[in-house]
C-alpha cells in the first residue's frame, strides 16, 4: 500500500502523518505502522512504572564508566552519519565524523554499500583522523551511499569490536547500523535472545537490535524495523544500510538528535547534528521525527516515510544544547548558540555579581553563556582562561601533582584579564566539581582579587539513562551537598546555578519537551527489570 494511501486511513491530526501523506507518491512506499491502541510495549512500560524504585533506578550502580581526565564534564556517547546518492559516500562520510569528533573520541568507523551491493567496513580505536589517516583505508568503501559512526563508550567497553557500524549478514543479506542513544531495556532483551539460542559477539546494546531484526517474523525489511523497535525502550536515533536502502530511524521520544539534509547533486544526508550537514555543502530541511522512519532507496533516490509506533510526548535531552552540541548547529529546532546566550542572561537576571569586573567563560562551551551574562550585567567580557587542545589526557599522569600541573597545560589564565580583579566565571555545568575547584586554584594563584562561579544550568543531581556518559549519583557534587557546601568545596567567593524554573522559562510552552531528569530525576522512560532467566541459571549450577 503506497504510503499516502496509509496516511489516509489513519488520524489525520498526526503531524507526522500529515508529512508522510504528502510524500510523493513515486518509488518504493511502505505502509505506515500505526496504532491507537496501546502496544504490548506500553503496557509493559506501564507495568515498569509500577515497579519498585530500588529496581528502576541506577543510584548505586551505573552501567557507564567516567574517567578521571581532567574534564568535569559529561560526555556524550556517539555521533552518526549517513550519506545516500554520491559517488564520494565513504570521503564525505569521513568529513562528516569530523565534523562529530566532539560526540565520540574513543573510536570511529564506516560501512558503505559499493556497485554490486555488497557492504564493506572499515573500524578501528581512536579519533577519526587516526583511523582513516592512512587513505587506502577510504579507498576500500567504494559506493554511493555509507553510514559512519564515532563513539564514547557508555554500554559496551572500549575495544575494537564495540566499534560501529556494526555489519552483519542475515537471512535477507547485509545489514549495517549505527546508533546514538542507550537502551534501558538492554539487559533484559539480551537474557531472553542468549536463552533462545542467540549468540553476541560484542558488549554493546546496538548488537540487540539487530538480534531483533534478524528474528523477526515480518516482511519486508521495514517491518522488521519497525517491530525491533517496538520491542527496545530508552533513546536511539539509528542509521541503517542495506544493499540499496538507508533508514533513518527516531525513538518515539526525540531524546537523541537526528536530521536530514540534501546536497546539490541530490544526495540525501543525515546526521547528528547540522554541523555536518554544513561541512559538506548539504542543506538543512528537518529533523527525523520522534518515532518516524525514513527510507531512501538508492536506485531512484526515492524516500518515504514511515510511523514507527503510536506517538509519546517529546522529551529532547536539554544537555545537548547546554553542553553537547556545537554552538554552529541548529539542534531540536534551535540555535544552539542562541540557547547558550539566552541561559547566560538568564543567569545574570536571576544570580548577579554585583562587585565583579569583568566575565570571563570556562572555554569552550561556556563561552555564549559568558558572553550573555556579561551583556545582561552591562560587565566586561574577556578571553581570561585559554584552553591547550592538544594536551592528551590528564589521568594518565603518574601522580596526582603532576596531574594538577597538567590541568595549567590545558586551561592556562591570561593574568593581564585576571590579576587584581573581582572575576566571573561562567561554565556550562558542574558535576563532579574536581575541574571547577581547580580552575579556581589557578585563578587566585594568577591574582584574582574574588573568583564568582557562575553555572549556567541547574544542578546535576541523576544520572543519565540515555546515552550520556555521566558518574554516578555519589559523584554528583550537588546530588551530595547543598549550595554552600558545593562553595565550599570549590573554594569560590559565590557560586549560582540557573534555576529549573527560569531553564524551563527560557523554553516557553516547550518545557514540557525537555528531558531534564539530570537536573530532575524525572525520568520519562523507566529501566526494565531483567526477568531471570531458567535456562541460564540452570547451566551455571551445574
Amino acid at each position: 500500500m503506497a504510503a499516502t494511501a496509509a496516511a489516509a486511513a489513519t488520524t489525520p491530526s498526526s503531524p507526522l502523518l500529515r508529512r508522510a501523506a504528502a510524500a510523493p507518491t513515486t518509488g518504493h512506499h511502505y505502509q505506515l505502522r500505526c496504532s491507537a491502541k496501546p502496544s504490548p510495549l506500553e503496557l509493559r512500560h506501564y507495568a515498569a512504572r509500577l515497579a519498585p524504585a530500588r529496581a528502576l533506578f541506577p543510584d548505586r550502580v551505573t552501567p557507564f564508566s567516567f574517567d578521571a581526565d581532567g574534564d568535569d564534564h559529561p560526555r556524550e556517547e556517539c555521533g552518526v552519519f549517513g550519506v545516500i546518492g554520491d559517488p564520494d559516500a565513504s570521503s564525505l562520510c569521513y568529513l562528516g565524523l569530523q565534523k562529530l569528533q566532539h560526540r565520540g573520541e574513543e573510536g570511529a568507523g564506516i560501512a558503505a554499500s559499493d556497485a554490486d551491493g555488497k557492504l564493506k567496513s572499515v573500524t578501528g580505536l581512536g579519533l577519526v583522523g587516526d583511523v582513516f589517516g592512512d587513505p587506502t583505508r577510504l579507498a576500500k568503501l567504494p559506493g554511493n551511499a555509507a553510514i559512519g559512526h564515532v563513539r564514547y563508550s557508555t554500554a559496551g567497553a572500549s575495544s575494537m569490536r564495540n566499534v560501529q557500524p556494526f555489519l552483519a549478514a542475515y537471512r535477507f543479506g547485509q545489514l549495517a547500523v549505527a546508533h546514538n542513544g542507550n537502551l534501558v531495556n538492554y539487559q533484559a532483551l539480551r537474557n531472553k535472545l542468549e536463552a533462545q539460542g542467540s549468540i553476541f559477539n560484542t558488549s554493546s546494546d546496538t548488537e540487540v537490535i539487530l538480534h531483533l531484526i534478524a528474528t523477526s517474523l515480518s516482511r519486508p525489511l521495514l517491518s522488521r524495523i519497525c517491530d525491533a523497535c517496538e520491542r527496545l525502550a530508552g533513546a536511539y536515533s539509528l542509521l541503517f544500510l542495506t544493499a540499496d536502502k538507508l533508514f533513518a530511524v527516531r525513538d518515539p521520544f526525540g531524546f537523541r538528535p537526528l536530521v536530514m539534509g540534501r546536497r546539490p547533486n541530490g544526495a540525501i544526508v543525515f546526521a547528528s547534528e547540522t554541523c555536518a550537514l554544513d561541512l559538506i555543502d548539504a542543506a538543512y530541511e528537518r529533523e527525523v521525527a520522534p518515532g518516524e522512519v525514513v527510507v531512501v532507496d538508492r536506485r531512484d533516490m526515492s524516500v518515504s516515510y514511515a510511523c514507527l509506533v503510536p506517538h509519546r510526548p517529546r522529551k529532547s535531552c536539554v544537555f545537548e544544547h547546554i553542553y553537547f552540541a556545537l554552538p554552529n548547529s541548529v539542534v531540536f529546532g534551535h540555535a544552539v548558540h542562541e540557547r547558550r546566550s539566552a541561559y547566560g542572561r538568564a543567569l545574570a537576571e536571576e544570580s548577579p555579581a554585583p562587585t565583579a569586573d569583568v566575565v570571563i567563560p570556562v572555554p569552550d562551551s561556556g563561552f555564549y553563556a559568558a558572553l550573555g551574562f556579561a551583556q545582561a550585567s552591562g560587565l566586561e567580557f574577556q578571553q581570561g582562561l585559554i584552553r591547550w587542545h592538544y594536551s592528551g589526557r590528564s589521568f594518565i599522569q603518574p601522580s596526582q601533582a603532576i596531574r594538577d600541573l597538567a590541568v595549567k597545560l590545558k586551561l592556562a589564565p591570561v593574568r593581564g584579564v585576571i590579576t587584581g580583579k573581582s572575576v566571573v566565571v561562567v561554565d556550562d555545568s558542574l558535576v563532579r566539581g574536581t575541574t571547577s575547584s581547580k580552575i579556581v586554584r589557578l585563578l587566585r594563584d594568577a591574582g584574582a582579587r574574588e573568583v564568582h562561579m557562575r553555572i549556567a544550568s541547574p544542578p546535576v543531581i541523576g544520572s543519565c539513562l540515555y546515552g550520556i556518559d555521566t558518574p554516578s549519583e555519589g559523584e554528583l557534587i550537588s546530588n551530595r551537598m547543598d549550595l554552600e557546601g558545593v562553595r565550599r568545596t570549590i573554594g569560590c567567593d559565590s557560586l549560582a546555578f540557573l534555576s529549573l524554573d527560569k531553564l524551563h522559562s527560557i523554553y516557553g510552552d516547550e518545557a514540557h519537551e525537555l528531558c531534564d531528569a539530570c537536573f530532575s530525576r524525572n525520568y520519562p522512560v523507566l529501566p526494565t527489570v531483567p526477568e531471570p532467566v531458567p535456562e541460564l541459571v540452570s547451566a551455571f549450577e551445574d
